[in-house]
């Protein structure tokens, strides 16, 4: 289909953003890459009659490592997140994670900020963001203010951005030198969204878990924090049946749709999977 009428604007600033954003109201709307917006204009379940296009604003396309503080840019893009070497050094997840999104020609346009800020839960970076315990800088006409990424998502493409404000930025610490980090994916196929996914962040010392941190991706109406199966992987060997255990109480939060990926109980038996297999891999990897 072909989208409804609209004017395009493209700022050079931040600032222009935000005051185009204040004077257009809630006929506006931001762009970034434009691969979740712009199929929902074409099916007329967006229709706005701005569009703010943010691919002139240089200042949120940069990716910064200081002190062990990562921050990423609203529009870096996931082929950006891939190639740069030194934030895959300091955090593997992350590109491990864009690996996984779409196909190249998607990630060269994709950004960050938009895969995290539009509140689709079948999105792959929202959950590695809750399991990296990232936050979310928001720029608007009252001022700058930060919200935590388990914080952020309050239902299907409902998040806790308020209008007139603009993502400007993630901020996440790095992980521990020595952690290990994994993201395991079911799809039907390449490029696809996730039946179930899940990221594992976790750290060891000797053979006894320190940290853990799980997200689940596509499992619910938002990205889910498993705070609960996270704890019960801490002070343990990560032995096979602390691993079920854990799989298991990350089983009990979701709450997936039965759609074109399956059943909900396929999806909730795959979910336990993906969070078997990225344990494993991620206490591997901190070996």
């Amino acid at each position: 289909m072909i989208p409804g009428s609209f004017d395009y604007h493209r700022p050079a600033s931040i600032d222009d953003a935000i005051g185009l954003m204040a004077s257009l109201g809630d006929d506006a709307m931001i762009v970034a890459g434009g691969h979740s917006l712009i199929p929902m204009m074409k099916l007329r379940m967006a229709l706005p009659e701005h569009l703010v296009d943010l691919q002139d604003v240089q200042s949120l396309k940069s990716i910064s490592i200081q002190n062990s503080q990562i921050v990423l840019g609203a529009m870096v893009t996931q082929a950006e997140l891939i190639s740069s070497e030194e934030l895959h050094e300091i955090c593997p997840l992350l590109r491990e994670a864009a690996l996984q999104i779409a196909d190249p020609q998607v990630r060269y346009v994709g950004t960050i900020g938009g895969n995290v800020a539009n509140g689709d839960p079948a999105n792959d970076m929202p959950a590695i963001m809750q399991a990296l315990n990232a936050s979310f800088v928001m720029v608007g006409p009252n001022g700058e203010r930060s919200v935590a990424a388990r914080d952020f998502y309050q239902g299907a493409y409902y998040t806790a951005r308020e209008d007139g404000e603009i993502l400007s930025s993630i901020h996440l610490d790095a992980p521990t030198s020595g952690h290990g980090s994994a993201y395991e994916k079911q799809k039907r196929k390449i490029g696809d969204y996730a039946t179930a996914a899940a990221a594992v962040v976790l750290t060891m010392s000797g053979n006894t878990c320190a940290t853990a941190s799980i997200g689940l991706t596509n499992l619910s109406e938002t990205p889910l924090w498993a705070e609960e199966a996270s704890s019960i992987l801490v002070g343990t060997t990560l032995d096979p049946d602390t691993i079920k255990a854990a799989a298991t109480a990350a089983k009990a939060i979701t709450n997936p749709a039965e759609d074109g990926r399956g059943p909900i109980e396929f999806r909730k038996h795959v979910a336990g999977i993906m969070v078997e297999r990225a344990i494993a891999k991620a206490h591997s990897r901190a070996q």
